[in-house]
């Protein structure tokens, strides 16, 4: 069976950045399962999977704008540092979850400054160009219910799948 909309999906994968980092990938024995065409996979990483069979491997390379888009200095905000816990060791690179009217949202530390702190709410793989080794593990078609699931998800792509790392 080919990959196709509504099938379910499992993928073992390795990610890297240009770099050659490994940013993330899947436990063994754990793969990545998705309802294909439902928006749970970053679209260019999706588009690529199409038609692709168990068993097929691939090296998939998917720029910036087709996954988690370029980087976007507007999404950068200096917040007071007395927003934080007197307390706190502030540095880059330490990550935050933040309350909004909306829901919480997650960010990076770019900068401490005497007053205030320069937080970053960009994904931390926005603006990379992303290499994917993908075997494929299984592809059957979606039960109703998993279909279903993925009504409730937003049809979103967040990070691979439905959630943040």
């Amino acid at each position: 069976m080919k990959i196709g909309p509504d099938t379910f999906v499992s993928i073992d994968y390795t990610l890297k950045i240009d770099s050659g980092e490994v940013v993330d990938e899947s436990a063994a024995g754990e793969p990545l399962e998705f309802v294909f065409g439902r928006g749970q996979m970053i679209p260019g990483l999706e588009q690529r999977l199409a038609d692709m069979e168990q068993g097929q491997r691939a090296a998939i390379t998917v720029e910036a704008a087709e996954a988690y888009g370029r980087r976007n200095e507007e999404l950068l905000s200096d917040l007071p540092r007395d927003s934080f816990p007197e307390d706190a060791e502030l540095r880059a690179g330490m990550v935050f979850n933040a309350e909004t009217p909306h829901g919480p949202v997650r960010f990076r530390v770019r900068e401490v400054r005497d007053d205030t702190v320069v937080a970053d709410f960009n994904h931390p793989l926005a603006g990379e160009r992303l290499h994917f080794d993908v075997t494929i593990s299984a592809v059957r078609d979606a039960t109703a219910e998993e279909i279903a699931a993925t009504e409730g998800c937003g049809r979103h792509a967040s990070c691979c799948h439905c959630g943040d790392h």
